[in-house]
Order: C-alpha cells, then structure tokens, then sequence
C-alpha cells in the first residue's frame, strides 16, 4: 500500500485551487492584453494541476511574528465579494508554513512579512506548472524593492492597502502584475494589515530554481 497523498486525499486543498482558479477566471484584466494573457496562463496551470491530481507532502506548520495580524486579515477579506475564496483559505490555515524565502532579512521585516506557499515545486500541492501562495505584510510594512528572474506575477489583494512603487493603491479584489525583471516595492497602509495572494508562471527550471533577492538602492 502507497502512503503517497494527493489532491483526492485533500478535499480542502482541491477547493482552494478551484477558488484560485474561479478567482482568475472572474477578475477583469482592464483591458490589457498582456494581463488577460497571464490570467488564461495560470488557469490553464491551475487545471493542469487538478487533472493530474498532483501530489500533496505538508512541511511542518510555521509562524513568523507577521502571523499574529492573519486572524484580522482573514476577518477583513470576509467583508469582500471574495468572501469564499477567504473562507477556502480559512479552512488550510492550520497546515501553513510561514517563512521569509531570504538569506537575510533587512532589520525590522522579520516581524512584518512572511509568505505560505500553497501550490508550487516545494509544495504541499507538488507540481512545476505554477507558483500559488500567500504574502501576509503587517501594518506599515515596506518590502524593499526586489525582481523575479523569468517569472511573472501577479497579486491579487485580498484584504488591507497596498501601494506598489507608489503608482495607486491597490484594495481588496485589485490585482498587481509584475513581468519578469521588473523591479517593485510595496508599501502597506498605516493602521491595518494587508493579505496578498499571488501567482508565478514561468519555465519549469524558474520556477524551481527561482532566489530571492533584495535591490539595494543606488
């Protein structure tokens, strides 16, 4: 008997990809080409993903300081049209490992960001087809400027305020598109966290190997 576990073990994890899915599939593009081209992109990935009923191996759970503010930012998204997508998120909380995904974090993040990668090469949902995850910031927090090699991304913010190079401010249900090398910072509102959930596509070998590294300013 195999103890390999999957996405038909998962119940709960399968409806957080369908909700991702359901999530790009509903958000409207603008009117850019570009962004409408990366939402069909990660859906694809995302369907790819549940058809093969992709291997699901859970790391230890983990918090990091940031993790204290998840509760009031679950609670704002819940206020939102995208109520249920929070209540999915909900449901897999317990299972999160929160991390920083640097070497070295500048002095005062480490108590004001983590991320939790729900579907990507290192799991818990195993596959090479997409990078899906969540980005927790605390009030006040600015994560400096940084790029992804060959990646493109896209957030979509489910609770709080974010600016991203001071270009708007981006509310629940707006989403943020990053192509590849372009470098962006993000600045979160004074007096409430903000919720990120975020998308990477990008060539099997990206998005396995991808770093990540802080722009130092010049």
């Amino acid at each position: 008997m195999s103890d390999r576990s999957t996405l038909k073990d998962h119940p709960d994890w399968t409806y957080v990809l369908r909700d991702s899915y359901d999530f790009y599939r509903r958000q409207s593009a603008g009117g850019s080409a570009k962004i409408r081209t990366h939402q069909r992109s990660v859906r694809e990935r995302i369907n790819r993903v549940i058809k093969a009923n992709a291997e699901v191996r859970f790391p230890e759970p983990a918090d990091k300081p940031v993790t204290q503010h998840l509760r009031r930012a679950l609670d704002n998204g819940r206020m939102e049209r995208h109520a249920p997508f929070i209540r999915s998120l909900d449901a897999i909380r317990h299972r999160l490992t929160w991390q920083y995904g640097y070497e070295k974090v500048p002095r005062g993040l480490e108590r004001k960001f983590a991320y939790a990668e729900l579907v990507g090469p290192s799991g818990p949902v195993i596959t090479n087809e997409v990078i899906l995850g969540l980005v927790l910031f605390a009030p006040a927090c600015t994560y400096p400027a940084h790029a992804h090699d060959g990646i493109t991304e896209s957030y979509i913010c489910l609770s709080g305020a974010v600016s991203e190079n001071d270009q708007g401010v981006y509310g629940p249900g707006s989403l943020i598109f990053n192509p590849p090398e372009q470098l962006h910072r993000i600045t979160v509102a004074d007096h409430v966290p903000a919720l990120l959930f975020y998308a990477w596509e990008g060539a099997p070998e990206k998005l396995a190997q991808q770093k990540m590294v802080f722009t130092r300013k010049r």
